[in-house]
């Protein structure tokens, strides 16, 4: 079974979420709607900006685990060079599954 590695933010606080899933669309859906606790909700961390899948989950939890060890400034560089202007993916995620 497949899995995504993906990264929700609210930039202006410089906070960031780091998670992993089976079902994008639905975690994401979740975080925008405040549905379930912790750290991104507290932070109200909607925005989807970087994700990436894997063929196999256990490799999207290997990224995961390496991404929350990096430092702030080199995920802010991850999501730059794929979303440079911090775009909200929602509307491409959820369009395409």
């Amino acid at each position: 079974m497949g899995g995504f590695v993906y990264i929700m933010a609210h930039r202006r606080r410089g906070a960031t979420y780091i998670g992993v899933t089976n079902n994008l669309v639905r975690r994401v859906y979740e975080h925008r709607n405040s549905k379930g606790g912790g750290h991104a909700r507290s932070y109200s961390i909607r925005r989807l900006v970087w994700f990436e899948g894997h063929a196999d989950i256990r490799d999207a939890i290997h990224m995961e685990k390496r991404l929350k060890k990096w430092q702030q400034a080199w995920k802010f560089e991850l999501i730059e060079n794929a979303n440079p202007h911090w775009d909200d993916l929602w509307e491409e995620v959820a369009g395409s599954f």
